[in-house]
């Protein structure tokens, strides 16, 4: 885990992922999607760092996404930095963020809340 990495903008996890060789994260000018992500275009004007800043209950971008949505809600409750703690103890137990491509164990949740109940409790 590239803890100092962070949360992207959208709620993704960049310091967990499989392409942060490449990418050095979405506050970062180097990220491939710097130009068409919506998320970043969004909060840029609106004077924000990171979508959870935001008071509206947005799902476009990658929010429409439960993965994205569930960090997103999840750091809105309990704050960045325990999100970062609960992924860095998830990565421990063997949760995988992606497998093969960019899907992996947190992407089987359908439903936000549960996801968010899996981050803080482990089942």
């Amino acid at each position: 885990m590239k803890r100092e990495l962070g949360i992207a903008r959208c709620g993704l996890a960049c310091c967990l992922c499989s392409e942060n060789e490449v990418c050095h994260g979405c506050g970062s000018s180097e990220c491939p999607d710097n130009d068409t992500c919506v998320n970043r275009q969004c909060s840029i004007e609106r004077n924000y760092t990171h979508c959870y800043q935001c008071p509206e209950a947005c799902r476009k971008g990658l929010l429409n996404s439960v993965k994205p949505y569930a960090f997103t809600l999840f750091i809105k409750r309990y704050g960045e930095e325990k999100l970062l703690d609960c992924l860095e103890e998830m990565e421990k137990r063997g949760v995988v963020y992606h497998r093969e491509g960019i899907r992996g164990d947190y992407d089987q949740f359908q439903d936000p809340e549960a996801l968010i109940r899996f981050l803080l409790t482990g089942k």
